[in-house]
């Protein structure tokens, strides 16, 4: 399935293996995973497994994160999208979960908000959900920012990774 969505200023469309350059500068810097309760990547190959996972979301459920990229420049910027969760511990059912991403260079530039709402606006209205869920660590302001600016609700909050986690849903 090939996937394409045109913003304002971006480009949302399927991860593909030409993406793990940008994927490494992403998830080797240390500020990114701040608050991701993991460690930056040091190993390009990791990478190429996550892009093989997120290929294979495509292929079984017909979503996953997309890629973000500059309109003008074909830039990738990060990525952005929805995930289908199977199971959670902090959740009894299979839901739907928002997730970006950005690199540094392209944090404060409004790029996750556009993203987000665009991947939303596929989830509600090509996909006919209800409800997406998301989460964004306490301390990180930005996301929780983002996150209250696209309408969601903060339902509570859940340990993962070792790390306490605010839990948002934005229904229908």
């Amino acid at each position: 399935m090939n996937f394409l969505i045109e913003t304002e200023r971006l480009i949302l469309r399927n991860i593909t293996h030409e993406d793990l350059e940008g994927f490494y500068e992403l998830d080797s810097d240390p500020e990114v995973h701040r608050y991701l309760g993991n460690e930056p990547v040091t190993d390009r190959m990791v990478l190429a497994k996550v892009i093989d996972y997120v290929i294979g979301q495509y292929e079984e459920f017909g979503i996953g994160r997309w890629a973000v990229t500059e309109k003008i420049t074909g830039e990738f910027a990060g990525w952005c999208g929805l995930k289908y969760i199977a199971e959670a511990a902090h959740h009894p059912n299979p839901y739907y979960d928002l997730g970006y991403r950005l690199i540094r260079r392209h944090w404060g530039k409004g790029y996750a908000t556009e993203a987000a709402r665009a991947s939303l606006n596929y989830g509600f209205r090509q996909l006919d959900l209800n409800e997406i869920y998301a989460a964004a660590h306490p301390e990180n302001e930005a996301s929780n920012r983002i996150l209250l600016k696209l309408g969601f609700s903060r339902l509570g909050s859940f340990m993962e990774h070792g790390s306490n986690n605010n839990w948002y849903v934005l229904k229908k």
